[in-house]
């Protein structure tokens, strides 16, 4: 009888000992971005939090907010800075106004394919983690929109053609382009595209197939030029303590899900261009290529920003560029 109760006893015992052990914790990410879910940058991050909480087995989860729903596109980076999310995605040159270092990939005609872009990328990354550090924060990933064309509601042949439009720009590299072909610069983001071209508050705009597609440019716009001017980039980051706080198979599983997404992402770029370009045609666009003169004017801007940026950079810019024209 005492054997039966010591081994009650014991039971009980292990019982309490199991119910006052606390649950596997969860740590809980929120993810800002400013694209909407539907975009292939979205779905890419979408398909990396998956990765994430696969891999980590549920401890690490990473909740996407899409479309500017949590923090507005300009305060993303600072946010994140701050803790007040754990992670962000923006288009790098956002930041031009920052560092220098953030507005390599959007200085028109250095890089107008996806291979330079590649090769431009490797020159600037080792600079841009080191400027992010310094804000306390960590690159995970960096994926390109598809390169860069003109969309109006007329016919430009020149950049005589663009004198006095009101020009839509999103960085200081398209403010810039916008200064150097005469036109009047207008900061208007994505989501506010349609009623921004309606409403006559811009006139012109120079961004990717996808972003005409997504904001239905077909509705108020009817050209798009073909220009490939340059291939911007959009980058994922996290906060640096946040980060930290994991444990050592969470940050490698995050490393590793961040270096498939960046190769995905690339693919999916490519492809994106392909399909949306075509979109574009099938919903009435005029896709055409630019005139020799508009190549040559835009050419010469691009001439004008990438030394001016070089000036800006200083012996870091100047060995990013030299890098890449190795």
């Amino acid at each position: 009888m005492l054997g039966v109760l010591n081994r009650l006893y014991l039971f009980a015992a292990l019982l309490g000992a199991i119910a006052a052990t606390p649950a596997a914790a969860q740590t809980k990410w929120e993810l800002a971005t400013n694209y909407a879910e539907s975009a292939f940058h979205t779905k890419n991050i979408a398909q990396f939090a998956r990765d994430v909480e696969k891999a980590t087995s549920g401890s690490l989860a990473i909740t996407i907010h899409p479309g500017g729903s949590l923090i507005k596109h300009a305060q993303i980076k600072r946010a994140v800075g701050d803790g007040k999310a754990a992670a962000g995605e923006i288009l790098i040159s956002l930041a031009a106004d920052e560092a220098p270092v953030y507005g390599l990939d959007s200085i028109p005609f250095l890089a107008t394919g996806y291979d330079g872009a590649r090769k431009l990328y490797a020159a600037q990354k080792p600079f841009l983690e080191q400027q992010l550090a310094k804000e306390g924060l960590i690159l995970l990933f960096s994926v390109p929109w598809p390169p860069q064309g003109i969309y109006s509601k007329r016919e430009i042949g020149s950049l005589d053609d663009l004198k006095g439009l009101k020009f839509r720009v999103y960085n200081s590299m398209t403010k810039r382009v916008a200064e150097l072909a005469s036109a009047t610069p207008t900061q208007i983001e994505v989501p506010d595209l349609p009623a921004a071209f309606a409403s006559g508050r811009v006139d012109v705009m120079i961004t990717s197939a996808s972003s005409g597609v997504q904001s239905k440019a077909e509705e108020y716009l009817t050209h798009y030029y073909d220009t490939q001017a340059w291939v911007p980039r959009n980058m994922v980051f996290v906060n640096k303590e946040a980060f930290g706080k994991l444990s050592e198979a969470e940050k490698q599983a995050v490393t590793d899900a961040a270096a498939a997404a960046e190769t995905r992402g690339w693919a999916a770029s490519i492809e994106e261009m392909t399909i949306k370009t075509n979109a574009l045609k099938a919903a009435g666009i005029k896709v055409v290529a630019p005139s020799e003169a508009l190549k040559s004017g835009f050419g010469k801007i691009g001439d004008t920003i990438a030394a001016e940026w070089v000036a800006s950079a200083g012996a870091d810019g100047k060995t990013m560029i030299e890098a890449y024209r190795k």
